[in-house]
């Protein structure tokens, strides 16, 4: 039994949401917030089968495709302004970060 935990923009949460349904994976979603950029994630939790984890991975990596976009930065408070950049900067959002973890028991009341 494996543990997926899936960080994914909140752009492509509904998107796989419905997909992984759709493929019989049972998930709890939780709502989070990246470090780096500040913005909304969603956050999938997925128990599955071990021989059901390449098939999860495949789901999310079809339905969480990175992108381009813009981006204000925040100004430094009190920090070091020598590396302030003050126009929009263009990085790289969305896609998913994902762990597979081992799971010792799995119980459904």
């Amino acid at each position: 039994m494996k543990m997926i935990i899936a960080v994914v923009q909140d752009q492509d949460s509904n998107k796989l949401s419905s997909a992984l349904v759709e493929h019989n994976f049972r998930a709890t979603k939780l709502a989070s917030t990246g470090g780096f950029l500040k913005s909304g994630n969603t956050t999938f939790m997925i128990g599955t089968e071990d021989a059901r984890v390449e098939k999860a991975l495949s789901v999310i990596r079809e339905n969480c495709q990175s992108r381009e976009q813009l981006v204000a930065p925040v100004s430094p408070m009190g920090g070091n302004a020598d590396s302030y950049v003050p126009y929009p900067v263009e990085v790289e959002v969305g896609g998913a970060t994902v762990f597979v973890l081992p799971i010792e028991q799995f119980h459904h009341f």
